[in-house]
């Protein structure tokens, strides 16, 4: 890479999921060294304090279901501020494990059950803390059902061969293959 070539801006966001996916990601270990020579990664929740996502944004990897309002609000910047989109891992393809409380119908079960069924009496109320607690969706929505997707990456988690395959086209500006069992298995 010469001195004139820009490092493409690459940035990860973990919405409604167990953060496995990034997990994942630092699996990469000393490719990660690599994808430094080709990449800036401008946002993250692992390797940055940056709080607001940036303007500019190459590839973004995006983690997890769509459960609240905040998790909207983020997808919505993200996409209009990043070029290529991945749904990263099951959670962002097909809302996956958070996805289960929709079966209940709404948000409202799962909060009656969690915060005054099951409450220790002390603090026996449904969280509103307006700025704190960002309220739940209806329902939990996989990333491609809000935004438009570029890239599918599955898996819980995607193993890191998978994201490594994934990603290094997209450092060199091409697209990647994603076909066969080893690109495209979910779980």
């Amino acid at each position: 890479m010469d001195a004139v070539t820009q490092k493409v801006r690459l940035a990860t966001v973990w919405l409604g999921g167990c953060s496995g996916c990034h997990m994942s990601f630092l699996d990469l270990d000393e490719w990660l060294f690599e994808v430094a020579k080709f990449a800036d990664i401008v946002f993250s929740p692992v390797a940055s304090d940056i709080k607001d996502y940036p303007e500019n944004v190459d590839v973004c990897l995006v983690e997890g279901a769509v459960a609240n309002e905040e998790n909207l609000e983020l997808l919505l910047k993200v996409r209009s501020r990043t070029r290529i989109l991945a749904s990263f891992g099951d959670c962002a393809v097909t809302a996956n494990v958070p996805a289960m409380r929709n079966m209940l119908g709404t948000a409202e079960p799962v909060l009656r059950r969690c915060y005054l069924e099951l409450s220790d009496g002390v603090s026996h109320k449904l969280p509103d803390e307006p700025g704190i607690v960002p309220p739940l969706l209806d329902r939990v929505l996989p990333v491609h059902e809000v935004v438009s997707v570029d890239l599918f990456i599955p898996g819980c988690p995607p193993s890191a061969p998978r994201i490594q395959a994934a990603i290094e086209p997209l450092l060199h500006g091409n697209t990647p293959l994603m076909e066969g069992r080893e690109m495209i298995k979910f779980g």
